[in-house]
Formats: C-alpha cells, structure tokens, sequence
C-alpha cells in the first residue's frame, strides 16, 4: 500500500534542506533516483538509493586514507580495491571507524540505517513499511554521518616513513611534510608512529641522522601525544629496562628527557638524570679550560630543572652544583653560562633558598671561596639578587638580609 498523498508532500518538502547541503559532488544520480522515488511514495526504494550513495562515500574516504596503508595498520595480509568492494556493508563500517574515517556517534546512527535498510527497503523482502517521518530521519542521518562528514583523515605510509628517517638528515620541508602527514592520520595509527620513532632513536644500531629525525619529529608532536600513545612510550622505557638493555634504557631516559617527558618516568628517574648533569657539570667546572667548557652543561641542567620539578632527594646536589660554578673561582666564572645560573636561582624553590645559604657556612666548596675571595662574594650576592625576598623562608632571612645588603 502506498503512502497518501499527504504523507508524500510532506516528504517532498523536507528533502531540499536536506539535499542542499550535501556537497554538490555528491549528488549524483542516485539521490535523483531516490527524489523520483519519493515522489511516487516508494520510500522503501528511496532509502535503497540514499544507503548505496552513502557507502560509496565511505568506500571512497577509505581510498583517500589509502588502500595500500591498511594492511600496515590494521595488520591484514592482503586488502586491494576487489577486497574494499567485497566488504559487507557492517565490514564497511568497522573498517571505518577503525580507521578514525566516521566517529562513535558516525558508526551508531549508520548502524541503525544499515539495519532499517535491510528490514524496510526495497533490496529485500521487507518486515514492514516506513513512514514519511521515518524516511526522512534515515535521509538524515546519512546526510549527516556519511555524506557531509568532513573527518577523512589520510593514513601514513609507515614503510616510506623508515625509509626516510634513515635516507639522510631531514630538510625543513621533508620535516614539516612528515609533520602534517603524521599530524593528519588517526589516533590509533600515531600511537604505533610515537613508539616507533622512539624504538629508532633508542637502537644502537641506527644512525645518528635517523635518530636526529625520529627525535625531531617526537618534538615537534609531544604535546599532542595521546594517553595511549604516552603510556606506549613508558612501557617500551620499562622493557628495555627489564631486559637489561642498558645502551637503550639510556637513550631512552634522554628521549623523554628532550621532548620533556622525562617527569613520566617516575621521580626516581628524574632525580638520576638531575644528580648526573649536576656531576657532569661540576667535573667540566674543575677542568681545564672551565669557562670555555660551561655553557653547554649549563644550559642542559637550566632545561631539565625547567621542564622537571627537583625531587627533594636531589635539591642539595642542584643547589651545590649551581651555585658552586655561579660564583666561580679566584679567576672569575664562565660569563656565557651565567644566564643559565641565573635563571636556576631565580626557579630556586624555599627548600632550595634556604639550602643556598647554608652552603655558606661550614668547609665546603663554596663557604670556603665566600672566604677566601671577593669575586666568589661578588657573584654570590648578585646570585642572592635573583631572589625574590617573598620565596626565602623564615630560617634565612637574617642570611638574605646579609647578602642582599
């Protein structure tokens, strides 16, 4: 029994809105048959017609993602286009919402039309018959989940990636081509790209140049790092760990350390890598040619105390390492590697304030040059001026008072 002609008027006058906004492209002969369709009351045959217009959208977002991609990221053998074309309609979905092609809510509501299209349309001997208010809701959501959908992201060759990390030193545009690439694929696919990258720059066995790209890349994405993809990365830090893999453990801790993650790890890591660069730090300061050899050890403990909060376990080796080379010697201090000094006081924490001041007293390194020469006391009290008096605790005070006077 066909609809009454009222029933068809009403679906008539809703489907322009409608179809005006699908993009012009994508209106082809199929929604002209589903209009003529409609016109004669075949709503049955006119969900046939807008279903198969939207599963060929679908089937052609997945071609722009890149058929020959797939079998890299979801871990199939084999999928070619005959394999694209032979998907059932429920494979279509799945594959695309693996894909980051259509969304949660994308996959639920075209779900339910794949399952009112099978019961109700043409293409099969229906269950029952749809009503105008029904045919529209189904022309609806297709519209919206299929036709109009502007997530189509585009997947990442990951062979040519590899290939391209170890070909030679990345130029600023290979760079930022690799970049938007990596930036435009889906989530799932970046959480295999991150900690791949990170496994490269931790192989011993790779080049320094596909190392500096893998880290480059890392870089440049850290903040968009997902929470899967950031917990990927803590475990392959674990694994190599666990198996006593100590040339990548290490890389690895300077990994998360340059793309300032290194706080991920644990405190216990973050206190290794303080305490080592302090180390690094005091031997190059007690060396020939210190105020030469400064600046770069400098800079790195200013970076890692920037990006990382100092566990209590190692304030007092930071503030003796600091203000240690920050006062210098009887010949004076490494001018280029104040500014780092500087900046570290100025980060100084109340428990790092008052550790400062009490360096000054007793027979270490730096009570005994605060004795012994007027550059040392120079320096300390221009460090003392980095201060700011509302840090310094109760303890110190009558110290800050002496030194900043």
């Amino acid at each position: 029994m066909l609809p009454s002609d009222d029933q068809i008027k009403h679906a008539w006058d809703q489907l322009p809105r409608l179809l005006t906004s699908i993009p012009p492209e994508l209106r082809d002969e199929r929604l002209v048959k589903m209009c003529v369709a409609v016109s004669c009351g075949l709503f049955d045959a006119g969900i046939n017609y807008v279903w198969n217009a939207a599963v060929l959208e679908l089937r052609n977002k997945v071609r722009h993602f890149g058929i020959e991609i797939i079998p890299q990221v979801l871990d199939k053998s084999n999928f070619d286009e005959s394999t694209l074309v032979d998907l059932k309609d429920s494979e279509l979905l799945d594959l695309c919402l693996k894909l980051n092609l259509i969304g949660d809510d994308d996959f639920f509501f075209l779900d339910q039309c794949r399952a009112t299209r099978n019961n109700f349309s043409a293409a099969h001997p229906a269950d029952g018959a749809i009503d105008e208010y029904e045919f529209i809701n189904f022309v609806n959501r297709c519209r919206k989940h299929a036709l109009v959908s502007q997530k189509n992201p585009k997947g990442v060759d990951v062979r040519k990636l590899i290939t391209a990390l170890k070909a030679g030193r990345f130029t600023k545009d290979q760079r930022d081509e690799w970049l938007r690439r990596i930036e435009e694929t889906f989530d799932a696919q970046r959480e295999l790209i991150f900690p791949m990258l990170h496994g490269i720059y931790c192989d011993p066995a790779a080049g320094e140049e596909a190392r500096n790209n893998a880290l480059t890349i890392c870089e440049k994405l850290a903040k968009s790092f997902s929470p899967k993809a950031r917990s990927a990365l803590i475990d392959q830090h674990q694994d190599y760990k666990a198996k006593g893999e100590d040339k990548r453990a290490s890389a690895s801790s300077l990994f998360f350390e340059k793309i300032g993650f290194l706080g991920l790890l644990g405190e216990a890591e973050v206190h290794g890598a303080i305490t080592k660069a302090c180390q690094k730090l005091l031997t190059v300061h007690n060396g020939f040619d210190n105020f030469y050899n400064e600046p770069p050890f400098a800079e790195r403990l200013a970076a890692l105390s920037e990006k990382n909060s100092v566990p209590n376990t190692a304030q007092a080796v930071f503030v003796e390492a600091v203000i240690t080379c920050g006062i210098g010697n009887q010949y004076g201090v490494s001018h280029a590697a104040m500014p780092s000094y500087r900046q570290m006081v100025r980060s100084f924490s109340p428990a790092e304030i008052q550790i400062m001041f009490q360096l000054t007293k007793g027979t270490g390194t730096v009570a005994a040059r605060l004795k012994s020469y007027e550059k040392c006391r120079t320096k300390f009290k221009s460090l003392v001026g980095e201060l700011s008096a509302k840090s310094v605790p109760t303890a110190v005070k009558a110290d800050f008072g002496k030194w900043s006077s």
